[in-house]
């Protein structure tokens, strides 16, 4: 079981910031910008997006939907930035597919 089945669960507290019927977002414990937010579906029984697209399309959709929701209920006009880790080489951490939501001061470029 992944962290973040566990707070779903509730066996693990998180601080939700937002919440819906399919969604459920919570502040990251280490977080990488002012405001850094975790999306995850809660039906998602995917390890990384590539495959919730192959299985489960309409979830993306929910996610980036409570994302854009967010984003405009806390006044995120002047910018923000959605990433996802697939795989080792890529970041990923945990293997339950999520967004990362960064803002609240400029961010620097990707990249080298």
């Amino acid at each position: 079981m992944t962290i973040f089945e566990k707070i779903l669960s509730k066996e693990i507290p998180a601080t939700i910031v937002y919440e819906t019927e399919k969604v459920l977002a919570f502040k990251d414990i280490a977080p990488q910008a002012k405001i850094h937010i975790l999306f995850i579906h809660k039906l998602a029984k995917t390890k990384d997006v590539s495959e919730m697209m192959l299985s489960h399309p309409d979830q993306i959709s929910d996610l980036f939907q409570a994302m854009t929701d967010f984003a405009k209920a806390n006044n995120l006009g002047k910018g923000y930035r959605i990433v996802t880790n697939i795989g080792d080489e890529g970041g990923q951490t945990v293997y339950y597919t999520h967004f990362h939501l960064l803002s609240g001061e400029k961010l620097g470029r990707f990249g080298k």
